[in-house]
């Protein structure tokens, strides 16, 4: 059986899939050539793609042979999941396999928010010595807003209690036994707004739907501490880039730590890309080489899996 990569993917997967007897056809920028895609894709068994890849009825029509499609993460948003389920196809994703590399992100960028070492090493290097210019502040007793209470947001919750942070969370979803509230101490909180002007940091844990497209905008964003930052290791487009980058330049909001974009990469008229205590980054929140190899070879072998004739317990369709 023949499976086709179009997008990166760490080669351990690839390498279990062909120690198992699967030819394994992969091209990192497939994803860009959309023409050249889906003239090869009826030749396969398997599709495995990232999120570049538009898994859309126009490519699921063309591949008449797959029998699967693999996720290299946990947003489908590129994938018409009603498409797939129409044409009896498994979408598989890499369920919670980059939970902890996201998770040890937020951690990241409320350390360097509150302690911005790099900043301070360019400064000494300069020839100053301004100790009161990065005096900084501590991260115990500060208050973490999670927005979305799935397995990402419990993990950031552990290591954020470790710091002695209060943390706070809002989701709709979570009912008061859920192990995000009930092993952690996350105290629920029944309305974004008052999550946004209760907490330092914010830190955005939900899928990008109709429902959270912007949910984080101007008209909120008003509730927020001055000194409060955003971060979004989620999807683009659930923060208001536009009203963000207004927020802060107007100093209504300290800052943000981005990791995802509604356009990726970034666009030079990006206002966020003119906004020094905005801080972006490439979509690598879940992306350490731990994180990439348990990926892989969880797609891997649910993968397998079906095309054995198996179910996929990390299947969404």
């Amino acid at each position: 059986m023949k499976v086709l990569v179009t997008e990166l993917m760490w080669k351990d997967g690839m390498e279990e899939l062909e120690r198992n007897g699967y030819t394994v056809d992969y091209d990192k920028e497939l994803a860009r050539k959309r023409e050249e895609l889906l003239e090869l894709v009826p030749n396969y068994d398997a599709l495995i793609v990232r999120n570049e890849t538009k898994v859309d009825p126009e490519l699921l029509d063309a591949a008449k042979n797959t029998k699967v499609i693999g996720r290299l993460g946990v947003g489908v948003d590129n994938i018409d999941l009603q498409a797939a389920k129409e044409r009896n196809l498994p979408v598989i994703i890499a369920k919670n396999a980059n939970a902890t590399s996201v998770a040890e992100y937020v951690m990241a960028s409320m350390l360097d928010a509150s302690r911005p070492l790099n900043a301070a090493d360019a400064d000494v290097r300069k020839g100053n010595w301004n100790r009161k210019r990065f005096t900084g502040y501590e991260l115990n007793g500060k208050t973490l807003g999670l927005v979305g209470m799935g397995e990402i947001a419990n993990r950031v919750a552990k290591r954020a209690n470790a710091f002695g942070m209060h943390v706070i969370g809002y989701d709709p979803f979570v009912a008061p036994f859920d192990h995000v509230l009930a092993e952690t101490g996350v105290r629920p909180v029944d309305e974004l707004n008052k999550l946004l002007a209760e907490s330092d940091f914010v830190s955005i844990h939900v899928p990008k739907t109709k429902a959270t497209q912007h949910m984080i905008n101007k008209d909120n964003l008003k509730q927020m501490k001055a000194h409060a930052y955003i971060i979004n290791s989620a999807r683009g487009g659930i923060v208001h880039e536009q009203d963000l980058a207004e927020a802060v330049q107007s100093e209504n909001l300290a800052g943000a730590y981005l990791d995802v974009l509604e356009t990726e990469p970034v666009q030079k008229d990006s206002p966020l890309a003119k906004v020094e205590s905005i801080s972006l980054s490439p979509h690598i929140a879940g992306s350490t080489d731990e994180a990439q190899s348990r990926t892989a070879m969880l797609i891997a072998n649910e993968v397998m899996k079906v095309l054995n004739g198996g179910k996929s317990i990390c299947a969404v369709v």
